[in-house]
């Protein structure tokens, strides 16, 4: 085998190593984000919920009043 050969076997497997290493850490990335996507939908949940809630029961209220909210 030349010496050409060799260096060539010597870069393409470091690409290697650091392309595995590469995808590891992006799929790590990817579970750590999922994670905190999950916290952030549990506690944006019940306010949203609670925003709602309040939002309907107030075009409710606006409806009733005479005069109040018009719809086209």
């Amino acid at each position: 085998m030349s010496s050409t050969a060799i260096v060539w076997m010597i870069v393409g497997l470091l690409t290697l190593a650091v392309t595995i290493a590469m995808l590891i850490a992006l799929i790590r990335h990817v579970f750590v984000l999922g994670r905190a996507v999950g916290r952030f939908g549990d506690e944006v949940g019940p306010v949203a919920r609670e925003i709602s809630e309040q939002a309907d029961r107030a075009s409710s209220r606006a409806q009733r009043i005479p005069g109040g909210l018009r719809r086209p």
